[in-house]
């Protein structure tokens, strides 16, 4: 496993991280406690140090997971968490609709201080605000907010997430250009790649690190679908549209260059081709069993995609894969 340094700070992150929110949710299948913190620690025995949750993942669950896997090893993982959420008083959600969010210094505190106790530590690696939308993008008083809690100990570095989905451009821009944040976190792929390559522009220009989440967009990328997959009841994929599943095959079909040596498989290059960009720090791709833990760990070990392989990539993307639909906008 390979490491890379948070945009001005000494903390280093595992090129392949955990996104905590597979094994806490139950977006992804049935959470069992004990299957979710038997992969939390086969993945940092791989290499894995960098995990990423939030408060909202499984109301807390996610928090409390990382401190069940890791309370006597807390110096040994980086840990970063999102608050922003009022899920304390807004209980009731349909599906993945957002909740109300809050960024007064009162919530902001108390949400804090109960992800600290969750995780049962006095500090956060990397505190991000969770979905922020322009309005908070532009409150002089939250980021101030984050300077204090570094101030205080309570964190050691903040940035944002984008989302819930695809696009925030405007957003994440403007949050790098003018807050003097660490990290932003984005959606990137080898077939989502905008605003993705935009936000990377921007993170050159701005000393910024990224973290790229869903870099197998929805698992597409893994390598095991086809035309008969079928998702189970609580999966989230369930509901996505039939056209996703069959246009995503073709689009991928038109990957095979990337694999064809046998040297990496496809799950590995596309971590391959976000890491490609050195402002991307981390991935995180969806961990939901020990097979991923084994595949993903170790491409820091398989070479690295060519200049070729990546000018074919772009080509790709730019022309839609062919196809009759554009790729996707912001």
């Amino acid at each position: 496993m390979k490491y890379r340094k948070l945009a001005g700070t000494d903390i280093e992150v595992s090129e392949v991280g955990f996104g905590v929110w597979t094994v806490s949710t139950g977006w992804w299948g049935e959470v069992v406690d004990d299957r979710s913190i038997r992969l939390l620690r086969q993945a940092r025995e791989r290499g894995v140090n960098y995990f990423d949750t939030a408060d909202t993942y499984g109301s807390g669950k996610g928090e409390t997971l990382l401190a069940d896997a890791f309370g006597s090893m807390r110096d040994e993982v980086v840990i970063s968490t999102k608050i922003g959420y009022d899920f304390y008083n807004h209980t009731a959600r349909r599906g993945q609709q957002e909740r109300p969010q809050d960024w007064s210094e009162d919530f902001l505190r108390f949400a804090l201080e109960q992800s600290l106790k969750r995780l049962n530590t006095d500090y956060i690696d990397f505190l991000q605000l969770h979905n922020t939308k322009m309005d908070a993008i532009e409150d002089d008083e939250l980021f101030a907010l984050m300077e204090r809690f570094k101030e205080e100990g309570k964190i050691r570095a903040h940035g944002v997430a984008l989302g819930p989905k695809i696009g925030w451009l405007k957003e994440g821009q403007k949050a790098m250009r003018e807050r003097g944040l660490s990290g932003v976190q984005m959606i990137y792929n080898l077939l989502e790649q905008t605003p993705g390559r935009d936000l990377i522009d921007t993170a050159r220009e701005t000393d910024t690190s990224l973290i790229a989440r869903v870099p197998h967009s929805s698992g597409m990328l893994e390598g095991h679908y086809d035309e008969t997959t079928t998702f189970a009841e609580n999966d989230h994929r369930r509901h996505r549209p039939k056209e996703w599943l069959t246009t995503g095959l073709k689009k991928v079909e038109q990957l095979n260059f990337l694999t064809e040596s046998g040297e990496r498989t496809l799950g590995q290059a596309a971590l391959k081709f976000v890491l490609a960009s050195p402002e991307v720090v981390s991935t995180l791709p969806n961990i939901y069993g020990e097979e991923q833990i084994e595949e993903f760990a170790v491409t820091s070990e398989v070479p690295d995609l060519t200049e070729v392989e990546l000018a074919r990539v772009a080509d790709l993307y730019e022309t839609g894969f062919g196809l009759v639909e554009e790729p996707a906008r912001s």
